[in-house]
């Protein structure tokens, strides 16, 4: 089957759960390509943890959800060893990191010691525990939550933790038709939950993350890349601009989207649609910025408006 054949009847899985978020969908497939994490910014009741979980059940890949709240330990989410009266020895308890989508819901709601057990996971995919270290599941994706309304008992994200995830993206209210669609489901059917169907399995998606790799980037892209991420760095309403991490993100999410299209090469539209779920997380505003009410996606939107765009692409 035709890869592009193959992720439409992924999205057709997918939206018996998840209504009129082709777009929110389709990025996370990019996240997954590309080898990243993805990070849900929106409010509650958004049907962030049915998303996660119907993309698990449609990919056949493990699926765990770990709720992060204020006494979650680091040994909660990696594991730890136990004492076995039976073995009468210690014997490794397994954390729901190991899995192939983990959904950290609340992110933000434990503490940093906490939320820092997942750095090693999301970038090096292996966990140390009482100092010996264990590779993860393949694939392995992160999705987390964050609730942009309750701040109260909340931990903001560090710098170093956010660089990590590959996209930041959010829900978004359905539209009039979208949400009565979602009604009418829910009447049609006794479950809570449709049935979804295997589209693709665990070793295709591996296969699918190494034939990204092979998408052309042409040298204007990877200049494109480059003036758009400096860009960042110059702008008087920015403490922080986006990182050579950010760079290469804006690469690999970029290639994930070209193969996801049917296409073996990157373009500057590619680019221009990636880049503010891939770099606005990555900015850290003036606190001055902020007062005036200055947000890193329209901070990015103008860096898109005045960088100069290739004009020719070789595939």
């Amino acid at each position: 089957m035709p890869d592009k054949q193959r992720f439409e009847r992924l999205y057709a899985e997918i939206e018996k759960a998840i209504v009129g978020k082709r777009d929110v969908v389709e990025k996370v497939l990019v996240t997954l390509l590309a080898q990243g994490h993805l990070l849900i910014e929106d409010y509650p009741g958004m049907a962030k943890t049915l998303l996660a979980s119907s993309f698990a059940h449609a990919l056949d890949l493990e699926f765990r959800r770990v709720q992060f709240t204020p006494d979650l330990l680091p040994s909660d989410i990696t594991g730890g060893y136990i004492y076995d009266p039976k073995l009468g020895d210690f014997r490794l308890r397994k954390g729901p990191i190991f899995t192939n989508i983990l959904l950290a819901d609340e992110i933000n709601r434990a503490p940093p010691k906490t939320q820092s057990a997942l750095l090693e996971a999301m970038q090096e995919r292996q966990v140390t525990i009482d100092g010996s270290t264990f590779a993860l599941n393949e694939p392995f994706m992160v999705v987390a939550t964050l609730n942009p309304i309750e701040l109260e008992g909340t931990y903001p994200l560090p710098e170093a933790q956010l660089d990590r995830f590959l996209m930041k993206v959010k829900m978004g209210y359905p539209s009039f038709e979208e949400e009565k669609m979602i009604l009418r489901k829910r009447v049609e059917r006794r479950a809570d939950k449709p049935i979804i169907n295997k589209v693709v399995s665990r070793d295709e998606i591996l296969a699918l993350q190494k034939a990204v790799e092979d998408v052309y980037v042409d040298e204007s892209i990877l200049e494109y890349i480059v003036k758009l991420v400096s860009a960042t760095r110059r702008l008087k309403e920015v403490e922080v601009g986006v990182s050579p991490r950010g760079a290469e993100a804006l690469m690999k999410a970029s290639r994930a989207l070209a193969f996801i299209r049917g296409r073996k090469y990157v373009i500057p539209d590619d680019l221009k649609e990636l880049a503010v779920p891939v770099l606005a997380h990555r900015l850290v505003l003036r606190v001055e910025s902020a007062i005036r009410g200055f947000t890193s996606e329209e901070l990015v939107k103008q860096v898109l408006e005045k960088t100069e765009v290739p004009r020719e692409v070789r595939d």
